[in-house]
């Protein structure tokens, strides 16, 4: 894995074509995917949002045969927009960003509850905590409004390794950071509208050499959004999509921010790119999925960003895992391709693929 020098650090657009082998197919899908998590005995877990269609599934298992099976069960995938006035929100999946499971049987499902990506729902935005042995939804914890608005949009999660807290980011309006103590089920929002949590002046995304644009000619200006937290649980970082700096804070600062909100303070970690998905390793890197040359990158203990892997079929490479053998799976949700900026999707192919980290 090399270093990048400073020219190529500068945007590397597509290569149209350019595949590695490194990178293996596990599973396609017939509609949009963001996020994946695979368990400690490596079952694999991923979410359709409901962004772009009324999806019929919102989480589900992807079999060893590639398919899906809804998770937990069809009940609570039961929710459909055009049936929203009959449905509740506080029990049923609306529009689901996030799964991650916690390596201690547990799955964790983040609904921000905003269809579209537009108003949460009332009621509707929650932490679901599924026990993947039972297969059955132990707890919900909703979100206050307070916590949750009208137009926040939570994002991502990370658990803590006691399983005492969980950390969001909120990439809405405003952007900030959420934290919720799984113990009491209180939440609050920390750092919210701070400049570490919102988009980047000046920072344009690129896709395919070009400025990303919607028809009308606005670009995505996304707020708080990649999230990592080290493995003692003791930092957390995070960057906005629509930025290049990545911030982070200790988690002590985040829970005394409950009582004292000065607690928290953003430190300055690194200057990386335009990213989606975060992801810490054993060895303290950090993967960062780049939608601008359809890649991999890492960022070293070092503060260096190397590239490590480049494919054409990574169109907007979003979230990571990591299964119990070490392997890295990553989805392909295709932003890019859909209707919010082209006539209609131009390309659907939303794939779930995986690789071997570097040694």
């Amino acid at each position: 894995m090399e270093k990048l020098t400073n020219k190529a650090k500068e945007l590397v657009a597509p290569v149209a074509g350019k595949t590695d082998d490194r990178l293996e197919k596990v599973a396609t899908f017939d509609h949009q995917v963001t996020g994946v998590t695979v368990s400690e005995d490596g079952r694999i877990f991923v979410n359709f949002p409901r962004w772009l269609e009324d999806v019929p599934v919102s989480v589900a298992e992807v079999m060893t045969d590639g398919s899906i099976k809804p998770y937990p069960n069809d009940e609570w995938n039961a929710w459909r927009n055009a049936k929203m006035s009959e449905i509740s929100p506080k029990d049923h999946f609306v529009t689901v960003q996030s799964v991650m499971a916690d390596g201690k049987g547990s799955l964790w499902v983040v609904d921000p509850a905003a269809p579209n990506s537009e108003k949460t729902v009332i009621d509707g935005p929650k932490l679901v905590r599924i026990d993947l042995k039972a297969n059955a939804v132990k707890r919900v914890y909703p979100f206050a409004r307070e916590v949750a608005g009208p137009a926040s949009y939570l994002n991502d999660v990370r658990i803590a390794p006691d399983g005492t807290f969980a950390y969001f980011t909120d990439s809405g309006s405003p952007g900030g950071l959420v934290v919720l103590d799984l113990i009491s089920g209180k939440s609050w929002r920390v750092l919210s509208d701070d400049p570490s949590t919102q988009f980047e002046k000046g920072v344009v995304v690129h896709i395919d050499g070009k400025p990303l644009r919607r028809p009308d000619g606005r670009q995505p200006l996304f707020n708080a959004d990649s999230i990592a937290l080290s493995k003692d649980g003791k930092t957390l970082y995070w960057k906005a999509l629509t930025g290049k700096t990545m911030y982070r804070i200790s988690t002590e600062a985040l829970q005394k921010a409950g009582q004292d909100p000065s607690a928290a303070k953003a430190e300055k970690y690194a200057d990386t790119e335009p990213s989606d998905g975060l992801w810490m390793d054993d060895q303290n890197r950090i993967y960062l999925s780049t939608m601008q040359n359809d890649g991999v990158k890492i960022l070293g203990p070092d503060g260096e960003v190397a590239p490590l892997l480049q494919d054409s079929r990574l169109r907007w490479p979003d979230t990571f895992a990591q299964g119990p053998d070490g392997t890295m799976y990553i989805t392909a949700s295709h932003i890019q391709d859909s209707p919010w900026f082209n006539q209609g999707w131009t390309d659907d192919s939303f794939t779930l693929f995986k690789f071997a980290p570097p040694k």
